[in-house]
């Protein structure tokens, strides 16, 4: 393949490093790998996550990365040059990427709004507002918590289910509007602006993780979180799912299979050592994984020890009120030891106490599982409204959400921009297309700014890519290993690097990954069969919490179309590639 001298290249090779850890560490990494580690034993939860990394991460990354840098092209163009049938394999992967567009600014939006909310002298989701007759808290609040009535009233203004729709809320439609004209400005220039920024989004997280550590490890109650995570509960790698998880987390967090990596790659320089950069991104976003949980479950030990000490502390109140006892009767320290007491001693006085007798158990906060948005904007809003200034710890971590955000949103429209400029027919068009898409993810993303907004967003964020990108990594390795050929493949690794590829990565490419992809996408299927009706969390404003609803009929529709859209632009382009080279070689008879 020729190699294209008029391609914008990195300043350096750092920047592209920089640029690859700014993409694959993301939220994903603050959220979703605490939440597997909590559900799947804790540090046992590390034994399947870092043979995943070996046996699946790294050589998929490491091909992404060959492919990108060897043919100097966008996915759409890396794989035609590949083989002409193979263009849909870069569509899907533009398509799949855009999804992710359209809903992952969201979440910048939702940082912007909390970290301008910061800046108050007590915190907005610290307490409850009163209500319009100033008799009281809103009900609403009071079924709740301040921090949830405040992510779901305050920010997303939520309705009550999918089917009711409300107007778009401004504030949040200002906030996205901000996120995506910071997304147009870091890559209006291309790599040259890209390039510049990775600098500052790549490495400012870190020092605030750092800085979160030090406060999180002294915050009281932290090791009893800690403890929680390193203590490993091995009768979980028995667990299919476990592995199942551990390998999906890999797979995803280092964005595999959207097309920025070989978008990223194609601006390298022909011989720049993409085998060596593959090793330190992959070896660095999963150490960070494991860094952030450590933030993580200290804040969350101490949430949970805060919880746990509040509970002892109304259960002691009310003992001490009901049996009449001097105020240092009863501490918190031994607070059981009267419970039992107390229900020996005044049988039927304790029973009196009925339902207002809470059970106080350590175990039990730690073990209460949050994912997502619900980890990042309610457990976390939660931690930082009770530690010492307050202000200052959440203007930190929504500024490192933020950061964290901004830097997977480069690689993600990177994904898109890259291929249409690189098809002759857009760039004639179009001088460079990176206004055009980001108004048109900005329009189409607005729709989850409105009441129902947010049951879409968990709709594309649960379905718009799990599925296509299982499908497309596949079809990429098989591709690489079966069609282009591993020797081919090898040679071209040669002609970049100066060495062939060793058994490794051959034995991983050709025999390992395809197995293990082939095992996720059947257990994805399985599973989406075996679960039935697709559901949601709705929030009921009159429970004060989130219940489990079915999706309607036409909710049911777009999901199978988030599903099946992306995959068909494979066969289809394929298809279109058959009947338009049997037409030339037609037109050439007449």
């Amino acid at each position: 393949m020729g190699k294209d001298a008029t391609r914008a290249e990195w300043d350096n090779p750092m920047q592209f490093v920089l640029a690859c850890v700014s993409y694959a560490v993301g939220l994903g990494n603050v959220w979703r790998f605490p939440y597997l580690c909590q559900m799947h034993g804790g540090g046992g939860f590390l034994i399947p996550y870092l043979l995943m990394l070996v046996l699946l991460g790294v050589p998929l990354f490491y091909m992404e990365l060959a492919i990108g840098q060897k043919m100097r092209l966008g996915s759409i163009g890396a794989w035609r040059a590949i083989n002409p049938y193979l263009g849909g394999v870069g569509l899907a992967s533009v398509v799949t990427s855009m999804y992710l567009c359209l809903y992952y600014n969201v979440i910048n939006a939702w940082s912007f709004w909390y970290l301008f909310h910061s800046f108050q002298s007590v915190l907005p989701w610290a307490e409850c507002p009163v209500n319009s007759n100033l008799t009281g808290p809103v009900e609403e609040c009071e079924r709740a918590t301040p921090t949830q009535y405040f992510f779901y009233r305050e920010t997303l203004d939520i309705s009550g289910s999918i089917e009711e729709n409300g107007g778009i809320h401004m504030g949040q439609a200002l906030c996205l509007l901000l996120a995506w004209m910071i997304v147009y400005l870091f890559i209006v220039k291309g790599v040259k602006s890209t390039g510049k920024v990775v600098y500052f989004t790549a490495t400012f997280p870190y020092l605030v993780l750092i800085i979160y550590l030090i406060r999180g490890v002294t915050l009281h109650g932290a090791i009893n979180g800690v403890k929680y995570m390193f203590t490993p509960k091995m009768e979980q790698l028995a667990n299919p799912t476990t592995w199942i998880n551990a390998a999906t987390q890999i797979f995803f967090s280092l964005g595999l299979g959207f097309g920025s990596l070989i978008a990223f790659a194609s601006y390298n320089q022909y011989n720049n050592n993409f085998e060596k950069q593959a090793i330190v991104v992959s070896t660095v976003n999963s150490s960070t994984s494991i860094f952030a949980s450590i933030v993580t479950f200290s804040i969350y030990g101490f949430k949970a020890t805060f919880n746990y000490e509040s509970c002892l502390e109304r259960v002691r109140l009310l003992l001490l009120n009901t049996f009449d006892l001097a105020e240092d009767t009863i501490s918190l320290e031994n607070v059981n030891h009267w419970i039992a007491e107390l229900n020996r001693t005044h049988t039927e006085q304790f029973a009196s106490l009925g339902g207002r007798l809470e059970t106080c158990d350590l175990e039990a906060e730690l073990d209460t599982a949050v994912e997502g948005t619900g980890l990042a904007f309610i457990v976390y809003s939660e931690a930082i409204k009770n530690m010492p200034v307050s202000q200052l710890w959440s203007v930190l971590y929504f500024i490192m959400l933020l950061l964290l955000g901004m830097g997977s949103m480069l690689g993600n429209v990177i994904a898109v921009i890259t291929p249409l400029s690189d098809l002759k027919f857009i760039s004639r068009v179009l001088s460079y297309p990176v206004g055009l898409v980001c108004l048109f993810c900005l329009l189409l993303g607005l729709g989850f700014t409105t009441r129902s907004g947010n049951y879409w967003f968990t709709m594309f964020n649960d379905y718009g890519a799990t599925f296509s990108l299982l499908f497309i990594v596949l079809i990429e390795v098989i591709t690489v290993c079966y069609i282009y050929g591993i020797k081919r493949f090898e040679k071209d690794v040669e002609d970049m690097l100066g060495h062939r590829l060793n058994c490794y990565w051959k034995i991983m490419l050709a025999g390992v990954s395809p197995i293990l992809l082939i095992a996720l996408f059947i257990f994805y299927i399985v599973n989406y069969i075996q679960g039935g009706t697709p559901t949601y969390q709705a929030w009921n404003k009159e429970l004060g919490k989130s219940v489990v609803t079915e999706y309607p009929p036409y909710a049911q529709a777009f999901i199978g179309l988030l599903l099946a859209s992306s995959v068909c632009c494979i066969p289809l382009t394929a298809l279109y590639t058959y009947y338009s080279l049997r037409n030339s070689v037609s037109t050439l008879f007449i």
